[in-house]
């Protein structure tokens, strides 16, 4: 709008402001019947009269008068009558006559209204004769915009004849929120009835519905449940987009989430749609999205995903896929080890269908035991030499676990120190009880991680440093051990080629020193089974890291476990529990 010049010197009223509005605004409205709108409206005498009681307003804003007393309509009326009974003057025949005009009538209940603050409106009684079954009705009129409604609605034949309104979304249209509740029974929508219509059907008639929607009403008999906080916070484990879900009731309801966001549930008392938020969102408005029944349901339902070759025995045909998990604890540092087995493990990938977690705020005291770190990666991608790194920066810090195994110790070698040696009963029989991270056999011995190592490096007030297959996760997230997983992967397979060109791989197993250079068909591999992972353990990691310089994903991974140590992190309500 152009700026307004009245000419005078003092900032100009409001008043004003109206008086001069038409004229400055005639160079700028091209249509005849534009110009002649604006004069007869800002013409309109009730429309001066209201800008000067507004005016008029405005000089007691500041001083906020109080009501002498809040019973003038009482003490005129009172006047009035005690003024028949004198002698009729002229001047009393005219106060009488004042007083007894509607619009003075009406000005003075007003005054009483507005001092003793009483704005609720006053039903008339009920009439004598009225029928106890006949339902009791509303009628709600509201002014439709372009946000959506947000209520669902849906018909049942046990609830009565017409269709109700079984769940509302937080936040939307809020001020006939507080009017429509849910369980009441629609009657009609802009006079037209809905008795024996499908919720399809009204939901047409209210999407063809422009400006003012007129609802009639049964309100629903329903036992208020006590008001509490919603405090649950949930862990979305996988990516939701409501544009591209065909079973959500209205699109424009939903909320979209990534997998990993932090959401705060509003409601569950629908079985299949929740009410949620973003927890760090400003916006207080709840969305539509999947209940984790309704989730877990779908979900299982699809073909499961690939899934990674069973670790199960070693490849005789190259020792490149070989787990290399225990090699930091062995002083020689290059012994090649097979890829080790949890136990059930391959349970994991069918049992548990990732939807949403329960999470909590946590963060660790000061003197209490630190988390364990576990690491996850694919084979070749660096994570011995990201550990190795981790304990030279500081060793009294970090620590790794030291492994069992039932092969003869050496000569050079100390029990505890390599390996704790024990005999091949007492081996088995700790995997019988389930003592074993992961567990495998090579040349007829058997080498494990067991959970005390992980306890014992705990113990000490040390950082556990613990690379371990991705389905073993499972059992190590538990309120002992408040695991942080981060998966490390590989760059792009071009960076891969250029910053392993001269780097070697162990390939002998008993020879220390048999190195091979990496292949073309590995680095296939490790990208193919980082995506894999990532697919389909993602929901698990907290950290991703990508180890294109190993210098620098030391330094990121040195960093984020110095926030674990110190900030507020989300983990699962049951480890705060414990």
């Amino acid at each position: 709008m152009p700026a307004l010049s009245t000419g005078a010197g003092n900032e100009p009223g409001l008043y004003e402001l109206l008086a001069v509005l038409p004229s400055q605004l005639q160079p700028h409205v091209q249509s005849p019947e534009d110009r002649s709108f604006l004069s007869n409206m800002f013409g309109e005498k009730s429309l001066h009269s209201l800008v000067k009681i507004h005016e008029k307003l405005q000089c007691y804003e500041d001083s906020s008068p109080a009501p002498v007393l809040q019973t003038a309509e009482t003490l005129a009326s009172d006047l009035a009558e005690e003024l028949q009974n004198k002698t009729l003057t002229g001047d009393i025949k005219e106060l009488i006559k004042l007083l007894s005009k509607p619009h003075i009538k009406s000005l003075l209940s007003v005054h009483d209204i507005v001092a003793q603050k009483s704005y609720d409106p006053e039903l008339p009684p009920l009439p004598d004769d009225l029928d106890d079954e006949e339902d009791s009705v509303k009628i709600i009129r509201l002014v439709k915009n372009k946000e959506p409604l947000g209520a669902t609605i849906k018909k049942a034949a046990h609830r009565g004849r017409g269709p109700w309104i079984p769940m509302w979304e937080g936040g939307r249209q809020t001020e006939w929120w507080r009017l429509i509740h849910v369980g009441d029974e629609l009657r009609e929508v802009n006079g037209i009835p809905v008795d024996g219509k499908k919720p399809e059907e009204i939901i047409l008639i209210l999407s063809q519905s422009q400006g003012a929607i007129t609802f009639k009403i049964v309100p629903g008999i329903k036992e208020e449940p006590p008001i509490k906080d919603p405090k649950m916070f949930v862990r979305a484990l996988f990516d939701y987009e409501p544009a591209e879900d065909k079973a959500i009731p209205c699109k424009e309801a939903g909320m979209s989430f990534q997998r990993g966001d932090i959401l705060q549930v509003m409601s569950q008392d629908d079985v299949t749609w929740w009410q949620a938020r973003h927890h760090s969102d400003t916006n207080p408005r709840a969305g539509l999205i999947p209940s984790r029944h309704f989730q877990e349901r779908r979900l299982a339902l699809r073909r499961p995903p690939a899934t990674l070759p069973p670790p199960q025995k070693i490849s005789s045909r190259r020792s490149l896929g070989l787990r290399r998990s225990f090699r930091l604890s062995r002083r020689d540092k290059k012994t090649n080890k097979s890829m080790y087995e949890c136990k059930k493990s391959d349970q994991y990938d069918t049992a548990d269908v990732p939807t949403y977690e329960e999470v909590a705020s946590y963060r660790r005291q000061h003197g209490a035991r630190h988390r364990l770190v576990v690491l996850v990666g694919p084979t070749g991608v660096g994570l011995n030499e990201l550990k190795r790194k981790l304990l030279i920066s500081d060793p009294q810090h970090f620590g790794v676990t030291v492994p069992h195994t039932t092969r003869p110790k050496r000569n050079q070698e100390t029990d505890g120190v390599e390996y704790h040696f024990i005999s091949k009963h007492l081996f088995e029989t700790d995997i019988h009880n389930n003592k074993f991270i992961e567990y495998g056999e090579y040349k007829g011995n058997y080498y494990g991680t067991s959970l005390d190592s992980v306890r014992s490096v705990l113990s000490k007030n040390k950082v556990c440093l613990l690379d371990v297959q991705p389905h073993t996760i499972k059992h190590l997230r538990t309120a002992e051990f408040k695991p942080i997983v981060v998966f490390v992967k590989p760059p792009p397979i071009d960076r891969l080629r250029e910053t392993r060109k001269n780097a070697k791989v162990i390939s002998g197993r008993d020879d220390k020193t048999s190195t091979k250079a990496f292949t073309e068909e590995d680095f296939q591999e490790m990208i193919s089974n980082a995506k894999i992972m990532e697919n389909q353990y993602g929901h698990l990691f907290e950290k991703v890291i990508v180890n294109d310089d190993l210098t620098a994903a030391s330094s990121e991974l040195k960093m984020a476990l110095k926030k674990v140590e110190t900030d507020t992190h989300w983990v699962p309500i049951s480890w705060t529990h414990s």
